[in-house]
Parts: structure tokens; sequence; C-alpha cells
């Protein structure tokens, strides 16, 4: 399925993408009140990572991740690393999907079974998919503005009503940077900076490349910035230990405004974001697991998404219940799983790239 995007069209999906089920989470919980400085030091990390994916890219710009990964590390291991990539994301989408459904059960629907909700996620984000890329990237421009006008909306309200504490990030470095380090090193690397991954199946999609490069970077630093504020927001409200222990603490924070009892019960526009956003981030890891099977396999794109979607809401049950599945995904698989498709084959493929193009000249 061969289709065209536009760049500002795929720079507003990656900050949707990024954003996504980030604020679900408090992120670097382990440094306590200099969580925004784990934040910042992993999103450096993360941009490191996407200047390579970017520099990769460069290289072959009319192919994707698994086409380059076929062409240079050729037909058998390419074949396995292709394959390789289209399951990290597709165990990705399904963590995803299983957020979705523990999310919609703890918030809006707790009579209705967990198997349900997934199910009926499931086929509105597959029939979204079967559209292609060129739908799902056009419908991200409509949803940014709501996006953006949501979390301004919180924390507009969040400063007036008087709940940010300042003082609350004092002491910097308390505990010393190793914390931080901690914190920062793979964990918050891998979720959410380096899932950027994804987008190298994405790129040759777009038009128009000049302006690809600048437009990816500016709009990296600009929501790596927005999350590192929105995830301290945390801290600032709820305090370090409260933040740490609360299970979605983003939505606890914006259940405490309350203004002239007119502005109350803003959790439902949240939780409202966070359906935008689990939404736009499991359909990207799923639409770039069908690409893949498409090209490794020569099965219709179509037939895929189907089949597909079956494999997606069987591995969705994977955790018998949500902290095992907090502690599979953001424990388990970040540290061990995860640096090994976001780090170690990029830099491998980067590696054969340079040295096959330079033994061809």
């Amino acid at each position: 399925m061969k289709q065209s995007i536009r760049v500002t069209e795929l720079v507003c999906y990656l900050a949707l993408f990024e954003v996504g089920s980030t604020t679900l989470f408090f992120l670097g919980a382990e440094a306590k009140r200099d969580a925004w400085l784990a934040m910042a030091m992993a999103a450096c990390a993360g941009l490191l990572l996407l200047t390579m994916y970017l520099i990769i890219h460069r290289t072959n710009p009319e192919l994707d991740l698994y086409e380059l990964c076929r062409r240079y590390f050729g037909k058998v291991i390419g074949f396995a690393a292709s394959f390789a990539f289209a399951a990290y994301f597709t165990y990705e989408a399904s963590r995803n999907l299983r957020d979705l459904g523990e999310l919609t059960v703890l918030t809006l629907l707790n009579r209705t079974p967990l198997a349900f909700i997934m199910l009926v996620a499931i086929i509105v984000i597959a029939s979204t998919v079967m559209y292609g890329p060129r739908v799902v990237f056009l419908v991200s421009g409509g949803l940014m503005p709501i996006i953006l006008l949501s979390y301004a909306t919180i924390y507009t309200l969040l400063l007036s009503t008087g709940l940010i504490k300042g003082e609350m990030l004092l002491p910097i470095l308390e505990h010393g940077f190793k914390p931080v380090l901690t914190a920062a090193v793979p964990e918050l690397v891998s979720f959410p900076f380096g899932q950027t991954l994804l987008f190298l199946v994405f790129f040759p999609l777009v038009k128009k490349k000049e302006k690809l490069r600048r437009g990816v970077v500016i709009t990296y630093i600009i929501t790596a910035i927005c999350l590192v504020a929105i995830n301290q927001v945390n801290i600032l409200v709820l305090g370090p230990t409260l933040a740490a222990n609360s299970t979605l603490p983003l939505l606890q924070v914006v259940q405490l405004i309350e203004i002239a009892e007119v502005f109350e019960r803003i959790d439902v526009l949240f939780v409202l974001v966070l359906f935008l956003g689990l939404g736009a981030k499991m359909t990207a890891f799923y639409m770039g697991a069908v690409i893949g099977i498409t090209k490794i396999t020569g099965v219709p794109y179509k037939i895929v998404t189907v089949l597909l979607a079956v494999c997606l809401y069987i591995l969705s049950f994977l955790s018998p219940n949500y902290p095992h599945h907090i502690w599979l995904g953001v424990k388990f698989v970040v540290t061990y799983i995860t640096p090994v498709f976001q780090v170690a084959l990029p830099f491998m493929l980067l590696l054969t790239i340079w040295i096959r193009n330079k033994s061809a000249t």
C-alpha cells in the first residue's frame, strides 16, 4: 500500500505519538523531586537516537525500516531483523490496548468487562488502520488542536487555582545525581523518547523531504519540553511520595481542580485526552507492524490488519492483572528488551550501511 503524506501531518502525528500514554504514568519516580531532570536527560538521549534514525533514513530516503534491513543485512538476517521489529511493534500496540482497557475500567465503565472494552477498542482501531497511513495521518492533524487546547486548559486551571506549589521542586539533587541517572537510563530513554524508532517506517511516505529533518527535530524538542512540564505537575501538586504511589497521578491532580463550583469534573476532559493519545499511539504501532508483516510475507495489507487485530487482542491478556502489566512493560521490557530494538539494532544497521556504502565506492 503506497501512500504519501505531508511533513506537517507527520510532525503532528509524532507529537501525538510522543504524548500518547506518557501522561498516564509518573515517569522518573525514582528521582522524586528531580524527575524533571531525569526526563530532561532522557529527552537529550532520545534526541541523539532520533538523530541516528534520521541519518539512517537519509542514506536511503525511499526505503523504510524493513526494506533497509533486507537490503543491508542480507536476505536471512534482514528477514529475521524485520520480523523482530514487526513483533516489537505488535507487542507495544498490545500494551496500549491493555492500557486503554484498564483506563476505561478505572475511570468510566467499572462494571463493564475488560475483555469487552478491549474488543470494541480493537475493532474501532483496526477499522481505522484498514484505510492506511494517509487517512490516519490526516486524522492526527484534526486531533492535534484538541490535545493542545485540552492540556493548555488543564495547566491554566491548575495555575489559577494555586494547586501548583513551586517549593516542591526544592531541594534540587537532594540525594545526588545517581537517582536521576538511574531513573533516566534506560527506562525513560526507552519510554517514551526512544520509541520514535517507529517513524523509520513512515519517513519514506513523506512527499517533500527537504523540511523533514528540521520539522521532526523541532517537534521532538517542543514535545519533550511539554512532557517534562506535564510530568512534573505530579510532584508540584501531589508531592513526591503521593505521586509515586498513585495509580493515575495526573488524573488525581486534575480531580483537585475546582473553581467557583463551575469548573469541576475536569478529569473527564483529561480522560478524553488520554483516550485520544492512547488510541493514536496504538494505531501507530499497529500500522507499523501491519506494514512490516505485509512486506515480509506478501500477504495483502487488509488481511494482515484483521489477522494482527486478533493477535493484539490475545497478547493484551499476557499479564493476569494491571500491576503485573505495569511491571512487565515499564520495568522489565524497557530495561532489557527495548534497548535492543531502539539502540543496538539501529546502530548495527547504520554501521552496516556505512561499511557497505564505503566499500562500494
